[in-house]
């Protein structure tokens, strides 16, 4: 079994701290310096997760993030500079599956691996699931949307908060319940992850026609998807 880790960073501390503890969970880190580094390992060793820091020579991690989601649905999480929401934001509407932000600590980076990881479990049958409302499709397995037939461009993630949305129509989800069901771990992340993938969500969707169906904000609670009965 594929347990290779690329860890991406300039940093020598940081890349010989999260060396030991991936390799102490068990898995086998591969380690980058640089952007160019990091593609050539990423299609050299198909690791199964990416930590990928954002300031990085020759190409940061914007730009390896952007040609591996050409092809490769593999989870990414991003390693940020503290309070820099603009790379926050940016990496998540790329396609990275969560951030990290400095100064982090080692036990919470690989909590949130486990988190990512145990997200790959769901079962081939539960992924074959295929959301239908009127105007509407979410494949999860091929992680496609169409809407009236015509597919739309959506993040990994996007489609993963979307397809549970209209999987349960009507029903109330908090922030927390996404950042958990999603994501996959107990509130370890910012409630402006959940916020931001729903902005972008809404944005994408608001370009298209008016349909029988909408993402609807709870305020003070979360959101839910609300089928209109007409």
């Amino acid at each position: 079994m594929n347990k290779n880790i690329l860890i991406a960073d300039d940093n020598d501390a940081i890349l010989e701290i999260l060396h030991k503890y991936v390799t102490k969970e068990g898995y086998s880190p591969i380690i980058a310096h640089d952007g160019e580094e990091a593609l050539m390992n990423f299609f050299e060793y198909a690791p199964v997760l990416l930590l990928l820091d954002v300031m990085m020579p020759k190409k940061d991690g914007f730009e390896v993030c952007k040609e591996i989601r050409r092809s490769s649905n593999v989870p990414i999480i991003m390693i940020t500079a503290k309070g820099d929401d603009g790379n926050r934001i940016m990496g998540l509407d790329i396609g990275a599956d969560d951030y990290i932000v400095k100064p982090f600590s080692p036990g919470e980076v690989m909590a949130r691996i486990r988190a990512v990881l145990r997200r790959l479990d769901i079962s081939e049958e539960q992924r074959k699931d295929i959301v239908r409302h009127p105007g509407l499709e979410i494949n999860l397995s091929d992680y496609e949307v169409t809407t009236n037939g015509q597919p739309i461009s959506l993040t990994k993630k996007e489609i993963e908060i979307f397809w549970l949305l209209a999987s349960n129509p009507g029903k109330v989800f908090s922030r927390d319940n996404l950042l958990s069901s999603v994501w996959g771990y107990e509130y370890f992340g910012d409630a402006r992850t959940v916020d931001t993938h729903i902005q972008r969500l809404r944005a994408k969707l608001s370009m298209l026609e008016p349909f029988s169906w909408d993402i609807k904000t709870i305020w003070g609670v979360g959101y839910k998807f609300e089928v209109k009965h007409v």
